[in-house]
């Protein structure tokens, strides 16, 4: 240990009940930040999970053609402006639905992001239950593939997968849709769709978690859904799954530009709630922060009232041939003695109270439904708590570091120092 961190040490100990408090504001500052970034990220990331479990990574639907206005656009040269190659993504004329998903998957496949596809036709139907009706969502999927592309096998709350794997005439019900309409595993559904009505029975019920596909989505085997909505080729739309869903926004703009149809990434669906999300993040930062800059100002305070009080031993040090920078070492090494005890502690309290947090019952419905607090660990709360409070304690310590540096042994004999 050298002499001048020795000292830190020593001087620490002068001033114990103020040291004390600002170190219990940098333990109790770094701490919380954890704890709100860990829930505040948890929640975004057990949303993102709904998503994806549910609508995938990417959604391939409706094939486009350039516009004549398009085409022109195109046949500018690489320096043409960013006016024009926004008229040529806006300037085109789309066709409803995928004309021919088995070729588009195929060459879906060779992407080597993709992990799973699924063919889907949907179409609005009338949900007729022997207690009322209700307006629905008919998908129509091949179950192998659809549960390649989404969580559909784990938000099976009621029936058997196999069930509906048997009968062509099953159907999976959301639950909110369920309950609406009275339905249990094995009742009978008349499903309407134009003039036609026809019956099928609840194989399963499912919940997603997400409010507005639980409350109108029903699952029907692909060719029965075609049969019912006298959709006899093509699909609604294509959704894919990912290896690496992060890369989404790159591959949706390949996909786009080899397929020729409009290709949607979960980022862009959801940027409205992800956006939500940030500024949440970034509001609890800010606001947590601030027992963190009040500490520090707490800290600057002690060390200024530190300074005063050791002018004599400062003046001896400087006599026995310490110089100005070992002063000024001194009064640093005590703000980073704090710094390291207060975020150490922090860190023990941060995932001390994440943890306990994740335990703690809370029944929440809408966007997502989730029966715990949600927390998502990530070692980055831990740097940027560190980081904030360095910046902090730091800049506490330099000014009376700086000051102390400057007093002079003569001066202070004489009792002239400032």
């Amino acid at each position: 240990m050298s002499n001048n961190l020795r000292i830190a040490f020593r001087f620490l100990t002068a001033r114990k009940r103020s040291m004390l408090m600002s170190l219990a504001g940098i333990i109790f500052g770094v701490g919380f930040f954890i704890v709100t970034q860990a829930q505040t990220s948890g929640f975004e990331q057990f949303f993102i999970k709904t998503i994806l479990g549910t609508n995938g990574a990417i959604r391939i639907e409706d094939k486009f053609q350039q516009t004549m206005f398009a085409i022109a656009a195109e046949g500018h040269d690489a320096g043409a402006s960013k006016f024009e190659v926004a008229a040529d993504r806006s300037a085109r004329k789309y066709i409803k639905g995928v004309e021919d998903p088995s070729l588009i998957m195929e060459a879906l496949r060779r992407f080597k992001n993709v992990s799973g596809l699924s063919e889907v036709v949907e179409g609005g139907v009338i949900a007729d239950s022997s207690f009322k009706n209700e307006a629905a969502r008919v998908y129509g999927i091949r179950l192998e593939d659809h549960l390649a592309v989404s969580d559909l096998a784990l938000q099976i709350t009621r029936g058997s997968l196999e069930d509906f794997r048997r009968s062509q005439q099953g159907l999976l019900v959301g639950s909110k849709l369920a309950e609406r309409l009275q339905l249990r595993v094995g009742d009978s559904l008349i499903m309407q769709s134009n003039d036609e009505r026809r019956r099928y029975r609840v194989a399963c019920i499912y919940e997603t978690g997400v409010g507005d596909i639980d409350r109108i989505r029903i699952y029907m085997h692909l060719g029965e859904a075609r049969s019912l909505l006298k959709r006899t080729s093509g699909a609604s739309f294509i959704q894919v799954a990912l290896f690496d869903r992060d890369r989404a926004p790159q591959d949706a703009v390949q996909m786009s530009d080899v397929l020729r149809h409009g290709a949607q990434s979960w980022q862009d669906r959801e940027v409205s709630w992800l956006n939500a999300f940030s500024a949440l993040q970034i509001s609890a930062a800010l606001t947590v922060s601030t027992i963190i800059l009040i500490s520090g100002l707490g800290m600057f305070n002690t060390l200024a009232m530190l300074v005063i009080e050791k002018t004599k031993e400062i003046a001896i040090l400087r006599s026995m041939g310490y110089s100005r920078r070992d002063i000024s070492q001194i009064f640093l090494w005590l703000g980073a003695i704090v710094l390291t005890i207060g975020t150490l502690g922090g860190w023990v309290l941060g995932a001390s109270v994440t943890y306990a947090v994740s335990k703690w019952p809370i029944h929440i419905t809408g966007i997502f439904t989730a029966e715990t607090f949600q927390v998502h660990w990530s070692i980055m709360h831990y740097v940027v708590a560190t980081l904030s409070a360095a910046v902090v304690v730091m800049t506490a310590a330099v000014i009376p570091a700086r000051r102390a540096a400057r007093l002079e042994p003569g001066d202070i004999i004489r009792g002239t120092s400032q």
